[in-house]
């Protein structure tokens, strides 16, 4: 054996960038302990943890160097505390983090390249940290959090730009004063067209909201072929997908789904599920879109669907606990969230984890007539909003769930909800944009309470409107 490969006690060697450890025997890295010494503390942790999750273990043990043999190693270049958050992230856990947490951990995650860690770090920013988090990934190098908080940054700059002129040093000003903003987006429910359906083709846009202008512009036309009736639709990437629908009186499923992307200004085709569907939601994660419950010829599915960006292929995931259609979906903190109803006056939420492909019930909420019909997220909460009184849908109530302690709260007096205004709410920043036919209003989250903030012109759309954000770049002929 060479020097390099007795450290693997016999196994093979693979790829750099296969993204896994090869296997080892039961006296091999499986087993096997290190201590590591970060300052005055030790730790000792699996060295299959380390290198599954860490690019600096996994390059040191494929290194040969003699480190790789010894029981001790010393890493002289962190501090304790930012190697604790690492490990509890390892672990599982999900830490609150003060400003001295985040440094240190922003220090840990670009020293000892952890991607787990940056995920989370990129999970927790809001408006209180995102200029220490940008500032804190610039200097370490941390560039996965560095673009994504200085994307944040962008699309709330009216409100942070005397305290990023303030704080920030002028080329960290001039990044994020390069990006674009993201913009508000909205499209009408649609059935597929006939190429010879001109008037009715004229009307099947999609439209980004001018904030300055206050008026809705046409970003571009929907595909032909291609429905939004019934249909999931989210953006991932900064791409729009639209996945099933139907068309006909008697619903029948559209088989065709498309993607938009706006940096190209063109529509491609993707695969279908393998499982036709319609009323489901869709929803996008990590490279992932996920397909959730709905219908087919008029039964309720609970059946899920993962779509992988990258592969372009569809494989099943964990069922819902229960058959659900048109359920209530979001993302808090990149994390995946459904409301489902269970009579009576019941709303459950889980969460879907990744990582274990299953389903889990992270709260239960049990009000009159307290059926979930839209759910947002904002930071850590996560706002579910319901019918009024006596099942009064021009009024709303809302009841937040804080998922850092697990408390319920009320949101005091009722939200005006005329035509479903705030079942199509979306979030930017500290800001949501809600609309109808006559109005957009954007409120301004502050703490747990949604306060007016600004009122701008309705989407001249009747019927369902899908609500998502997009970030147009300056290369983008825009349809006038």
């Amino acid at each position: 054996k060479s020097e390099a490969a007795s450290c693997w006690d016999g196994s093979s060697w693979e790829p750099a960038d296969s993204g896994r450890f090869p296997p080892c025997s039961a006296s091999g890295l499986v087993s096997a302990r290190l201590t590591l010494v970060v300052g005055d503390t030790h730790f000792s942790e699996e060295k299959m943890l380390l290198v599954q999750s860490c690019d600096y273990f996994r390059a040191l043990y494929r290194s040969g160097m003699k480190e790789c043999r010894q029981e001790e190693i010393h890493l002289k270049s962190l501090r304790a505390r930012g190697f604790l958050i690492a490990l509890a992230v390892l672990r599982g856990e999900m830490p609150v983090l003060d400003a001295d947490d985040i440094v240190e951990a922003i220090e840990c995650a670009a020293f000892l390249q952890v991607a787990p860690l940056t995920k989370h770090l990129i999970n927790l920013i809001d408006s209180d940290n995102c200029l220490l988090m940008y500032h804190t990934a610039a200097t370490f190098g941390l560039m996965d959090l560095y673009r994504t908080a200085a994307l944040f940054i962008r699309d709330m700059y009216g409100d942070l730009e005397a305290e990023v002129r303030k704080t920030l040093p002028a080329e960290l000003i001039s990044y994020v004063e390069s990006l674009t903003p993201s913009v508000f987006v909205a499209v009408g429910a649609h059935v597929t067209c006939g190429v010879d359906e001109t008037i009715h083709a004229a009307s099947r846009t999609v439209c980004y909201l001018d904030e300055t202008g206050n008026n809705w512009k046409v970003l571009t036309d929907l595909p032909l072929e291609a429905s939004t009736s019934m249909a999931g639709v989210t953006v991932l990437d900064n791409k729009l997908y639209i996945v099933g629908g139907v068309h006909g009186v008697h619903k029948q499923v559209v088989d065709s789904c498309f993607c938009y992307s706006v940096e190209n200004n063109s529509w491609s085709r993707i695969p279908g599920p393998a499982q036709l569907r319609y009323n489901l939601s869709l929803v996008g994660a990590d490279s992932r879109l996920y397909a959730i419950g709905g219908e087919y010829e008029r039964t309720v599915m609970s059946s899920v669907e993962m779509y992988d960006i990258k592969t372009g292929s569809w494989t099943f995931a964990a069922h819902l606990p229960r058959p659900a259609a048109g359920v209530a979906c979001t993302k808090a903190m990149r994390r995946i969230f459904v409301c489902l109803w269970r009579p009576m006056e019941t709303t459950e939420i889980y969460e879907y984890v990744p990582g274990k492909d299953e389903w889990r019930l992270v709260t239960t909420l049990i009000r009159h007539q307290s059926y979930g019909h839209c759910v947002v997220g904002h930071r850590d909460n996560l706002y579910v909003m319901r019918n009024g009184p006596s099942d009064d849908f021009l009024r709303c109530l809302m009841d937040c769930y804080n998922l850092s302690s697990g408390q319920w709260s009320s949101l005091p007096g009722h939200f005006a909800n005329s035509k479903g205004s705030l079942f199509t709410a979306v979030v930017r920043g500290d800001s949501v944009f809600t609309l109808n036919r006559s109005t957009t209003l954007e409120y301004g989250v502050d703490g747990r309470t949604w306060k007016p903030r600004r009122q701008m012109k309705g989407f001249p759309r009747s019927g369902s409107v899908w609500t998502f954000l997009l970030r147009l770049p300056n290369s983008v002929t825009l349809q006038e």
